[in-house]
């Protein structure tokens, strides 16, 4: 049984540890309520706009049709990682970086597939095994609509000049403070509204009048709908990893306190036994003085 001293020091390292977990799970879930809000308020909109995107560009001619319509064979396939630069995250990290090694070995094996990584998390990892062409740590220092529309851009470039010929989104989406789904969405090309029992969804049967032009007003909303689905991405991720990190640290300050309690009941066991050792030791010399 170890001594008195040592269980001591054990207790005292393991209240240390309590407290910084608790402090952590606190600042989470301050972040993570202001990271929910803007989610929340975010996610109406960017899913209206992808819909009207999709139901406008569904009744434009091929001809017409935009550059980053186009749907080529996948053969050159570029993954956008979404993780943090810190972790004590539990498997939000992990998570992402399983999903994209399984893209590169199994869903498009064979294929060339490059990842850009948004998060230190992801880059340190996936850089080690497979072709990172950029990594982006900075963006989370001052996330905004400014900044992921310069990664947007360069995305859309990549795309247009047949560099990649598709573009996968990877991030968390966030449920609630337990529970994040990695998504693997498509960027590039822009899909066509989804498919009802096999045949493609009918567009909305109101008819509109265009001004300018259909074809001017979908140029002009596609560029907006891509930046804005990145940053609904990042966004996301963001909520998930406040929550990821909350439940992860509260977790951890429920074990450090069972560990503390236990702790604790072996030093007073160890105690016990120390004084009932001293006190047949002092029975034991008395008795030998009065022998």
């Amino acid at each position: 049984m170890a001594n008195l001293k040592e269980i001591r020091n054990r207790i005292s390292s393991v209240g240390s540890t309590m407290q910084i977990t608790s402090a952590m799970k606190m600042v989470s879930a301050a972040k993570l309520k202001k990271a929910q809000d803007a989610i929340t308020a975010m996610r109406p909109y960017s899913e209206k706009l992808t819909e009207l995107l999709q139901n406008l560009s569904a009744t434009l001619d091929a001809d017409t049709g935009s550059k980053y319509s186009d749907q080529r064979e996948a053969n050159k396939i570029l993954v956008v990682a979404i993780t943090s630069n810190r972790g004590l995250a539990g498997a939000f990290n992990n998570n992402i970086i399983k999903e994209a090694r399984n893209l590169a070995a199994i869903t498009y094996a064979g294929k060339q597939v490059d990842f850009m990584t948004l998060g230190k998390k992801g880059n340190d990892i996936l850089k080690k095994t497979g072709n990172v062409i950029e990594n982006n740590n900075g963006i989370f220092d001052d996330l905004s609509f400014e900044s992921t529309s310069e990664i947007a851009e360069k995305l859309m470039l990549l795309f247009s000049e047949g560099k990649y010929d598709k573009i996968i989104l990877l991030y968390n989406n966030f449920k609630n403070a337990a529970t994040q789904i990695v998504m693997t969405e498509q960027f590039l090309p822009i899909l066509p509204p989804k498919s009802i029992e096999g045949q493609e969804a009918k567009t909305n049967e109101t008819f509109y009048i265009f001004e300018p032009s259909q074809e001017e007003i979908v140029e002009a909303l596609i560029p907006k709908s891509l930046k804005t689905q990145l940053f609904k991405g990042l966004r996301d991720s963001v909520a998930s990893e406040h929550g990821a990190r909350m439940t992860a640290m509260h977790k951890a300050t429920d074990n450090a306190t069972e560990l503390r309690d236990a702790l604790k009941l072996q030093y007073n066991k160890a105690r016990q036994a120390a004084i009932t050792n001293e006190i047949l030791e002092i029975v034991g010399g008395a008795e030998a003085l009065a022998g």
